[in-house]
Formats: structure tokens, C-alpha cells, sequence
């Protein structure tokens, strides 16, 4: 059984959904502890590793890590992050990678993954939009992004574009046809968790 570690209950749906389209009948236990991002947020990473570790070793299996802001921690423990896969693939396309986040806790996190595999690397800080995903307003919130994004690949082109968060993925359809390719977390990592 495969293990996914979130911190926003929004996101049960969205891999269940991706396991029933990728491997249906494939067993996941999905687990939300919003309050471990909370802390983290508040008194940085290290104040919920103990908890994480904890929760990753006692978990009997494989543990993806679904939360940017907690992958360190939880790779640390073991665990996957789910946005490994998506950073390896990144760095294939050979130039610029704009990495996109909205909230401010993961950009460092997500920087140093990226870091792993390739220097070149542009950021794209859309934090103020944090509050819509927070408040429930998920269209609004792909939307938004969508728009940041547009709008900085015509101030600086970017052979990649990288939405670094889980919770960014719903903007990704939104960005077809902006010219250059967008990635996301969620499908490429359940893939790998699942062996697929």
C-alpha cells in the first residue's frame, strides 16, 4: 500500500482521481495533517520533523510526501517527494527553468531540489495569491497563476515552466499554449510511487 503524506484535504480527491485513471484498484491511504504545514509556516520545518519522521517510519510501506514545504524533512525520513519527479524532468529541457510558487515557505525547499539538477533557474514568487487556494477559491486560484505565468514568460522567456506546489497543478491545463512546456507534480510522481 502506498502512502501519500498531504497537508490540504483538497488534494484526497485529486490523487484518487489520478489513481483511478493511472491504476485503478490500486490501494492509497491519504493522510491530511494541515496543522504540520501550519506549524512549519509559522516556526519553520525543523518544529514538525519529529512528527513527520514519526509518521514515515510508522507507515509500514512507501510514503509520498505531498507538501513542498515538508519534502525535506520527509526525504530525510524516508519518504518521497512528490516533486522529485517533476524536477528531474525539468532540468532534461536544457535551459532557463522558471520555478513558480505561491507560497512563500516552499521557495527555498523547491529552489534547492531544482538546484540537484540544474543551475539555471528563474523564480516566479506569486505568494500574494496563496489566500484563494487557503479560502477554497481553486478556479480563481488556477486562474491567477495562469495569468502570472503568461505574464512573466513575456518579460523573460523559459525553456520549462515548473509549478512547484500540489496545489498549482489545476493551472496547468490553463497555461496550454503559452509556447513552452508546464510541469506538474501530482501524475508523474503517483507513477513512480505506484511503479508505474
Amino acid at each position: 500500500m502506498l502512502t501519500l503524506l498531504h497537508t490540504a484535504e483538497v488534494h484526497v480527491a485529486r490523487f484518487a482521481a489520478l489513481r483511478d485513471r493511472l491504476a485503478p484498484g490500486a490501494e492509497l491511504r491519504q493522510e491530511v495533517r494541515p496543522d504540520w504545514l501550519a506549524r512549519a509556516r509559522a516556526e519553520g520545518v525543523a518544529a514538525v520533523a519529529e512528527e513527520v519522521t514519526a509518521f514515515i517510519r510508522a507507515a509500514g510501506g512507501p510514503v509520498i510526501c505531498t507538501c513542498t514545504t515538508l519534502g525535506p524533512v520527509a526525504e530525510a525520513a524516508g519518504a518521497a517527494r512528490v516533486d522529485r519527479p517533476m524536477m528531474q524532468r525539468a532540468a532534461r529541457f536544457g535551459g532557463p527553468v522558471l520555478l513558480v510558487y505561491t507560497l512563500a515557505s516552499t521557495a527555498e525547499a523547491s529552489a534547492a531540489l531544482l538546484c540537484e539538477y540544474t543551475p539555471d533557474i528563474r523564480r516566479l514568487d506569486l505568494s500574494p495569491l496563496w489566500p484563494l487556494f487557503e479560502t477554497g477559491r481553486g478556479a480563481d486560484f488556477a486562474a491567477a497563476i495562469a495569468e502570472g505565468v503568461r505574464s512573466e514568460l513575456t518579460r523573460q522567456p523559459a525553456a520549462v515552466v515548473v509549478l512547484a506546489q500540489v496545489s498549482m497543478s489545476d493551472a496547468s491545463p490553463l497555461l496550454a499554449g503559452c509556447g513552452v512546456p508546464v510541469l506538474s507534480a501530482p501524475e508523474a510522481a503517483l507513477r513512480a510511487g505506484l511503479g508505474l
